[in-house]
């Protein structure tokens, strides 16, 4: 029987929730290249290590293991001026620094709240699925998938 190991495309069903049991996100198949590839949440890909097809997982993971803690010093309050005229809330704008996306929180007379967390930051998830298929890749579909990603 095949069981999960490097350089195996895994397709999962999966359900995220929050501590409360609210749905956060469910997904009927999710496929990911097994093998640290950063894919998915270290700690899932963990837990799925040496399974096989139709076994289920039930796992925790803090926020440090999922979206990361919510951190204060990325909620930042800029003048209304400095940022283009069409704003709204919800929207992303790039920071200086093109990996942090800010999104407006809110916007009042003359200023702007801006935050750059996760919208799931700082929440500890539960992850409930099955494995659904597994296919263990030779080394030219492991670097077929790892390029397709880099292109997007």
């Amino acid at each position: 029987m095949e069981k999960i190991t490097k350089n195996t495309l895994v397709s999962i069903s999966l359900k995220l929730e929050d501590e409360k049991g609210n749905l956060i996100d469910e997904s009927d198949e999710l496929m990911y290249l097994h093998g640290a590839y950063k894919q998915i949440f270290q700690k899932l890909e963990d837990e799925l290590e040496g399974k096989t097809i139709n076994d289920t997982f039930d796992i925790i993971l803090a926020p440090s293991e999922a979206f990361g803690e919510y951190d204060e010093s990325l909620v930042v309050k800029e003048l209304r001026q400095d940022l283009p005229e069409d704003l709204a809330v919800g929207m992303e704008l790039e920071g200086e620094d093109e990996e942090i996306a800010w999104v407006v929180e809110s916007i009042e007379d003359e200023h702007v709240v801006l935050n750059a967390n996760h919208e799931l930051a700082g929440i500890t998830l539960r992850a409930t699925g099955e494995i659904l298929e597994l296919e263990h890749l030779s080394d030219a579909g492991v670097e077929e998938i790892l390029n397709m990603e880099h292109h997007h």
